[in-house]
């Protein structure tokens, strides 16, 4: 059975457990430390937190707040948000996170990739991507800091963050955050096809179905949900949630050839 991981995502933006749509207009849906005790009850292997506000007011990472949470959590913890530097990246290290999740500062600092892997090795470096469609239905990288689209071929792209040590990377579709209208599998495959390192898929997850389909047809080894694990459907009432074991068991893991 092949090793799959689903991964719990949450946005924080001011210290608060956030939820967009498109990466807009955050809306409150509760405590992060909370969040992190529920995943625990629901034996959630693994969680990453994701600090929007770092990127949108470029301010240094909530060292307290990642501490708070990591101390809470009982899986292993990625994080990202405002991680510019080695200093800073030391400093999460030492909060108790165990992978760092780099994307503004990948096109801002590219040697950033060499930094880490020397200090801290490739399994603790994730390159994050937010993707996007542009006018002419050809996908591009997102740039949230100054939000436009950047016109590397994204192929190109991810062959050389690959090179030069990245240990994972995750695809954050754009237009696809928050909808619960399926993952983008047809564009992850083609992008996991050309890598030898683990893809994380993430956006538009709707259910336990979308999951299986997310590595079967996407070749994901992984996918980041966050609305799905916050909202009880179909009315986006809040309440933090996870699939039981006994379920992804059944209906994912033991479908994984």
């Amino acid at each position: 059975m092949k090793r799959f991981r689903i991964i719990p995502t949450l946005l924080i933006n001011e210290g608060k457990l956030v939820k967009t749509i498109n990466f807009k207009n955050p809306s409150y849906v509760g405590d992060p430390i909370n969040a992190v005790k529920i995943f625990n009850e629901k034996e959630v292997d693994e969680i990453s937190i994701i600090d929007m506000s770092c990127t949108i007011k470029a301010k240094e990472p909530n060292f307290n707040l990642i501490s708070d949470i990591a101390g809470e959590a009982f899986m292993p913890m990625s994080y990202g948000g405002g991680i510019s530097s080695l200093e800073i990246g030391q400093k999460i290290i030492r909060c108790g996170v165990e992978k760092l999740i780099i994307n503004n500062a990948l096109m801002k600092r590219p040697e950033i990739i060499k930094i880490f892997k020397e200090k801290f090795g490739s399994q603790s470096i994730v390159a994050s991507l937010d993707i996007k469609k542009n006018w002419f239905g050809n996908y591009k990288i997102f740039d949230y800091s100054t939000k436009k689209l950047q016109s590397q071929d994204i192929i190109s792209y991810v062959k050389l963050l690959e090179s030069s040590g990245i240990g994972e990377i995750i695809l954050n579709y754009v237009d696809k955050d928050g909808t619960f209208n399926g993952f983008n599998t047809e564009h992850c495959k083609l992008i996991a096809n050309s890598l030898n390192i683990p893809v994380i898929l993430s956006g538009g997850c709707n259910g336990i179905s979308n999951m299986l389909s997310a590595v079967k047809d996407g070749n994901a080894s992984a996918i980041a949900v966050g609305s799905l694990f916050v909202y009880q459907l179909p009315h986006r009432a809040v309440m933090i949630n996870y699939p039981k074991q006994k379920d992804l068991l059944e209906k994912v893991f033991m479908k994984i050839k």
